[in-house]
């Protein structure tokens, strides 16, 4: 109402005064009129308000579990740990607390778990040993074996359980893998002590593995004896499998097989292709391939069809043994039968055919690879060059390494120093001078013996101007050559009066050191 009087009041001023003339005349219909229109919030303060107004939905279990395991920083994913907790009705679980332990353990943050290990022993709610058999894993891929059985010893309090088999098996296996044999024995003498431990096949096999790692395969068949005593266990295919690669692997060739009739004959187990993949691979190091594919012709007629690691072991056997033919048609074989090889098997074959002289074929299975959309790598590509390089195919070598990288494929220092040592020892030094353009400006650098050679093979081809232009390029990168090349580069330098070259390299030798 002031405001309107305020107004009204100038309004009659305005009009009753008497030196309203000299002023020009305003119609109320020209008065601004007040703007009913709240102004608007700054968006902040319309954020809160709003945030204000909506209620705190509430974060079940599942979610925060996904919150945590979503959140790359731990010390985030502690926090939404902690506040998920205060809601009203909001109690941690064994999913919230293993996946929140999982997260800090995977990220060495191993105070804060022994802080959530003691927040567990005061929770009501029921734990699963798994959660302790995961923060073993962490603790042993970190090679803190002290703590892998303090989280074993951690289970019957929290859990309040006695640690199952499969606890005392993961415990075992951990220590074993990483060697440490000596608290692998007192857990084992622990165990029977303090829970009655009573050891079941996988916990026998965790020891004849054990046994055949180190090449000791008399404590081995020990430990199969005492578990053909024992009333709960008894040799199973993995017992005899792993005894078949001891043997195999220390050339008892002749007992692997009979250890493989007894099991069949005698305990009545069946072999799969792991088992036969053993004997296989074991003939064929040992030189017997011809028996290996006996193996493998035994292994179909029983039954049993060969996978792509078994026609890949028989097939490396013969590429072993230079018989690219049986190799070419074990591949053939495989193929035929809808198994794809892979990486390995392709670049095993091309290796074969390489020592063979067969480059054309090789290069058709890199064709065919393609083709297939099998990846080659940087040692399939390597075994091309060298072939290529041994049979003189230097063009199609170096145009290989030229559009290579244009086709976003990865080369190494090895592809161009496999090349540029062949080029040197063929005496092909026009090529090798422009070979090692194309290397230093991709930035890999030539093996120091081969820099050498290659200055001394330069001069002696008469190619002094290349020489010394190729010295200048290779000191750059921080090489130094052997006195005696560096004698020699002089030595021609100054038979051609070329005193002033020298003299430059001289003071670029000095300048170096």
């Amino acid at each position: 109402m002031n405001l309107v009087r305020v107004s009204f009041d100038k309004q009659r001023y305005f009009s009753s005064s008497t030196s309203s003339s000299s002023l020009p005349w305003i119609s109320p219909l020209q008065l601004p009129k007040p703007n009913s229109q709240k102004p608007d919030l700054p968006p902040e303060t319309l954020h809160t308000f709003m945030e204000s107004q909506r209620k705190p939905k509430f974060i079940s279990h599942e979610t925060a579990v996904n919150l945590i395991k979503h959140e790359r920083d731990p010390q985030r994913a502690l926090e939404i740990f902690n506040r998920v907790a205060k809601q009203k009705g909001f109690n941690h679980n064994s999913a919230t607390y293993g996946t929140i332990l999982h997260k800090l353990a995977q990220s060495k943050k191993f105070q804060a778990v022994d802080s959530i290990l003691r927040q567990m022993t005061y929770e009501t709610c029921k734990f699963h040993e798994g959660i302790f058999l995961n923060l073993m894993k962490h603790f042993s891929k970190f090679s803190l074996h002290d703590r892998v059985l303090e989280m074993f010893h951690a289970i019957q309090p929290i859990v309040r359980e006695k640690p199952s088999l499969k606890a005392i098996s993961t415990c075992l296996n951990m220590l074993i893998e990483s060697n440490q044999v000596d608290l692998a024995r007192d857990f084992l003498l622990n165990s029977k002590k303090t829970l009655r431990l009573r050891p079941n096949t996988c916990i026998f096999n965790i020891l004849v593995k054990h046994h055949c790692k180190n090449g000791d395969l008399e404590s081995a068949f020990e430990v199969v004896k005492e578990m053909k005593k024992s009333r709960v266990s008894y040799p199973n295919l993995i017992t005899y499998s792993t005894l078949m690669g001891g043997l195999c692997e220390s050339g008892r060739l002749k007992e692997a097989i009979e250890l493989f009739e007894e099991m069949v004959a005698k305990d009545q187990i069946l072999p799969d292709v792991l088992t036969y993949n053993i004997l296989i691979n074991g003939f064929c190091r040992d030189g017997k391939v011809d028996r290996a594919r006996k193996i493998m012709e035994f292994m179909k007629n029983n039954g049993c069809t060969p996978n792509l690691f078994n026609y890949s072991a028989l097939m490396n056997g013969f590429c072993k043994e230079g018989r690219w033919k049986e190799a070419k048609e074990v591949f053939s074989e495989m193929k035929s039968l809808g198994l794809k090889p892979d990486t390995i098997g392709y670049t095993t074959l091309i290796n074969c055919l390489c020592r063979a002289a067969r480059i054309d074929e090789a290069m058709e299975l890199l064709k065919e690879m393609k083709e297939k959309e099998c990846q080659a790598d940087v040692v399939t590509l390597n075994v091309l060059l060298g072939g290529l390089c041994r049979v003189g195919r230097f063009d199609n070598a170096l145009q290989m390494l030229e559009k290579l990288p244009y086709e976003g494929v990865y080369l190494n220092k090895a592809s161009y120093r496999i090349v540029l040592n062949s080029l040197c020892q063929k005496d092909e030094m026009e090529k090798a001078t422009k070979m090692l353009s194309l290397m230093l400006d991709r930035g890999f650098f030539p093996h120091h013996a081969t820099s050498n050679e290659m200055l001394i093979r330069l001069c002696k081809a008469g190619m002094v101007n290349d020489a010394v232009t190729t010295l200048f390029g290779l000191i750059e990168t921080g090489f130094k050559p052997e006195p005696n090349c560096w004698e020699f580069l002089i030595e021609l330098s100054c038979r051609e009066r070329k005193l002033l070259s020298a003299f430059e390299q001289l003071d670029e030798l000095v300048t170096k050191e």
